[in-house]
């Protein structure tokens, strides 16, 4: 007998924590608060930030605030959708298993393509955010502006660069409960940080010694007064970019307490979390600076790139080292944490027969997936290498391309928590609005994003004016990375057809059934 469409599947003998098929980790690890502070520690809210502040003030001025308000919106609405499809499908494999049992495997193939691209491109750049400060607070603590230059060498930053993966790997290749310690302790260090960091710029402006004393008006939360949609567009983007990473809360669903409902309440609660911290940080520090072009106006191009740094000094005097060390930790935490979700999504893939049965292996003193971690930290070094030669921004062109991957990913999986509960629309008024409106309008807006920034990233000027035979580099790395994705998807179709044929991993398939094939499958491409 199988499963009707809409009807959650019965867990599979020796299913672990409520997943579609169990996949050996550790189930009951995480709970609700550890969720959430994984949740925000891999949303890294003091490194991006101090990233992407400068030049979405560039491009919307004061409306700043606006623009991250409109950003959460599409953000909280496809939290919905995620939190709908956990509900029902709980598993490692989030965007890839639901956009397989909503679209197919071919779809959902590509959905999981493009959250493990994402994700590697953030764990390289997260990498390389850590580099720079940590070269800028060995400057600070020391008095030698000298230091911070060292960074710029490539040689010196890809090898640094490598170290902090190399540290990452093994934390997170450790059991979650490690990982759950150690964010304890870095993402409270840094929320700390922030919220002294943007009271004494409020106190610095009620003193009169701000830089650039700018009264709080209302319009600065009105999206509508951006000059243009091109600007509203490009602002948004950076604006996704910053709520990006709750999502880890889902890959981690298999490890958490009630594994139904633990997930998709901490995606929630983080994103919540997150916009008002970050409302309070731009707020502060408009007030503060302005969005002027002078020496420490938020619309300097010169200091676009790492704003907490430049006001940090003026703002908390002889403490300014601890904002740089907030970064520092917030990259450093933000690059263990990321780890999670490609290593299970890998983990998933394999598992399912849509990778190599060795992504599938598990750690079995850890229980965790150990050679999917490696495999995404090996990777993540490699494109940064590569793109920090290729590049002298690569940090710019890389958190606009990572941009598009969210919206990209993101947007399959709004669409496919609509598809999925298509029969059940109209069940409740609940329904109405979590399973069919809030998800379909998420999916929406990150869909009509993705296709604005691909055609403006053609411009050889977008992002940092890097190009490929005239062509903008931004552009150049987003189609790669998809038309990459699609060349390997063909690749293993044509290697491992069992999933290809929905086999492995279908609607219609019984739980024992799909678990049967898949061992099956395992064991014929094993030598």
């Amino acid at each position: 007998m199988t499963a009707p469409e809409g009807t959650p599947l019965a867990p599979t003998a020796g299913a672990e924590a409520g997943g579609l098929s169990g996949k050996g980790l550790s189930a009951g690890t995480v709970g609700l608060i550890g969720a959430i502070v994984i949740g925000i520690s891999c949303i890294a809210p003091a490194y991006t930030l101090t990233a992407a502040l400068g030049p979405t003030a560039s491009e919307v001025g004061v409306q700043v605030p606006a623009i991250i308000l409109v950003g959460f919106i599409p953000m909280l609405l496809v939290a919905f959708g995620y939190r709908e499809l956990n509900n029902r499908m709980p598993d490692s494999g989030t965007s890839f298993t639901w956009a397989s049992r909503a679209f197919g495997p071919w779809i959902g193939w590509m959905a999981g393509w493009g959250l493990i691209a994402a994700t590697v491109i953030v764990l390289s750049n997260l990498a390389g955010i850590a580099v720079d400060f940590l070269f800028l607070l060995i400057a600070q603590i020391t008095n030698n502006p000298g230091i911070a230059e060292i960074a710029a060498d490539p040689l010196v930053n890809v090898i640094v660069c490598l170290l902090f993966v190399l540290g990452a790997t093994y934390v997170s290749y450790r059991d979650m409960q490690t990982t759950q310690k150690l964010q304890y302790v870095l993402v409270g260090f840094q929320v700390l940080v922030l919220v002294v960091f943007a009271i004494a710029a409020i106190v610095h402006v009620a003193s009169g010694n701000a830089f650039d004393a700018t009264p709080v008006d209302w319009s600065w939360f009105n999206p509508f007064a951006v000059s243009s949609f091109s600007a509203f567009a490009a602002g948004l983007s950076l604006s996704i970019f910053i709520f990006w990473g709750w999502d880890v809360t889902l890959t981690m669903n298999e490890e958490t307490k009630d594994p139904d409902k633990t997930p998709g309440r901490a995606a929630t609660i983080t994103v919540i979390t997150i916009v008002v911290l970050y409302l309070l940080l731009s707020i502060s520090l408009i007030m503060f600076a302005g969005v002027g072009t002078g020496e420490l106006g938020l619309g300097n191009s010169d200091i676009s790139d790492n704003v907490f740094f430049h006001l940090s000094g003026p703002i908390m005097g002889p403490l300014a080292f601890l904002v740089s060390l907030a970064v520092l930790t917030s990259s450093a935490a933000s690059l263990q944490s990321t780890f999670v979700s490609p290593a299970r999504t890998l983990l998933a893939m394999g598992h399912y027969g849509a990778l190599p049965p060795q992504f599938a292996t598990v750690s079995p003193r850890f229980f965790t997936p150990g050679y999917a971690t490696i495999a995404a930290a090996i990777v993540a070094s490699v494109f940064y290498a590569v793109m920090r030669f290729v590049s002298v921004s690569v940090l710019t062109d890389t958190i606009l391309t990572l941009g598009m991957m969210i919206c990209f990913y993101y947007g399959l999986t709004a669409f496919a928590c609509v598809w999925y509960f298509r029969k059940q629309w109209f069940d409740s008024v609940r329904n109405v609005f979590f399973t069919f409106l809030f998800p379909l309008i998420g999916g929406v807006i990150l869909a009509v994003l993705f296709v604005t920034t691909l055609i403006d990233s053609m411009d050889p000027e977008y992002g940092s004016g890097s190009s490929v035979f005239g062509v903008g580099l931004v552009f150049v790395l987003g189609v790669t990375i998809i038309v990459l994705g699609i060349v390997i998807m063909v690749w293993q179709a044509i290697r491992r057809p069992a999933f290809f044929r929905g086999e492995t991993l279908s609607l219609d398939a019984p739980p024992s059934a799909r678990r049967r094939r898949q061992t099956a499958a395992n064991r014929s491409e094993k030598p």
